[in-house]
């Protein structure tokens, strides 16, 4: 079994992926009673080769809910009849939650607005007063 690419930085080891499968409750007739279609992917993100210490901590922290109690990430896909189509599904699903979990926003700094921009909006509210004022009949 192959790694699996998260982002351009971070590719987790397919030794580290635990598999097991089962039968699913989805789609598939009288198959789904005599074939494991359905896939459960096992990952321990604390014990992990593919992070360094600050993304793995960043990472704990925000998939803190949904590790389970000894700190593994499960990911299950019964979406199709097939076993292989369900496992390449799981390994999607986990790179794409963990990718979304590694995903740091961009800090905002903080601006003033520019010396001409407060000129442009005074103006305009004078300008907008203005015509205000005309609208007025002062007899």
């Amino acid at each position: 079994m192959g790694d699996l690419a998260v982002t351009d930085t971070v590719t987790i080891p397919g030794a580290e992926l635990r598999f097991s499968f089962a039968r699913s409750s989805g789609p598939g007739g009288q198959n789904v009673n005599k074939v494991n279609s359905k896939v459960e992917v096992r990952w321990n993100p604390a014990t992990t080769a593919a992070l360094g210490a600050d993304d793995r901590a960043y990472l704990l922290g925000r998939l803190g809910s949904r590790l389970t109690t000894e700190g593994e990430l499960i990911v299950v896909s019964d979406r199709t009849r097939d076993q292989l189509k369900n496992r390449a599904d799981a390994q999607a699903k986990l790179s794409a939650i963990v990718a979304a979990a590694l995903f740091r926003p961009k800090k905002r700094r903080a601006t003033k607005p520019s010396r001409g921009s407060k000129e442009r909006r005074i103006g305009e509210k004078k300008h907008r007063a203005e015509i205000k004022r005309g609208r007025r009949g002062d007899d």
